[in-house]
């Protein structure tokens, strides 16, 4: 551990190769699958290397090396429980928000999606979440990793094509049926 506080490639060759098999088993536990706990295995190492200047030359490694290994799995278990009670799936649109869709053979609401499927990515993700599952601008902030403002902003943009491709339909804003 000293050579590889020093930069001692072939210490930290060494290090790597005899631990990473005991934290492996030590990450992985019952509830994980191999490639996660491979995931947790490289943030530990990160984890490690950004540390090693905290380790006292003498002290035991092991303890030292299981500490960092413990806190590792503990936020990678809050990040995955986190991240399991925000996720929403939206494929099933009327699955999500019955009737909001329409039947298969409603016209209106198939064409209503398919203009909403001409939107970018980011903005048809934003009007789903708004619009079929409710979620509040702050949920949809959260979820998508950005800011209240930027969910309004592509929100407004997204509201403003869509009014614009359907009055070029034929549709005008508030009257709800075709001139």
């Amino acid at each position: 551990m000293r050579r590889y506080q020093q930069a001692d490639a072939e210490a930290t060759a060494e290090l790597v190769r005899s631990v990473s098999p005991m934290l492996l088993r030590f990450l992985a536990g019952p509830l994980q699958t191999r490639a996660h706990a491979e995931d947790m295995l490289q943030e530990c190492w990160l984890r490690i290397h950004k540390a090693r200047h905290t380790y006292r030359p003498g002290a035991p490694v092991l303890p030292w090396i299981f500490a960092i290994a413990r806190y590792t799995r503990v936020d990678a278990f809050r990040k995955r429980s986190q991240i399991d009670r925000r996720e929403r799936q939206s494929e099933d649109l009327e699955a999500v928000a019955p009737g909001i869709v329409g039947q298969p053979g409603d016209s209106d609401h198939q064409d209503l999606w398919k203009l909403v499927g001409t939107l970018p990515e980011s903005q048809q993700e934003v009007v789903k979440m708004l619009k079929v599952t409710g979620m509040s601008l702050e949920e949809v902030a959260r979820a998508t990793g950005g800011t209240v403002g930027s969910v309004k902003q592509k929100a407004h943009r997204a509201y403003r094509k869509l009014r614009d491709l359907l009055e070029a339909e034929g549709f005008r804003a508030g009257a709800g049926t075709s001139k």
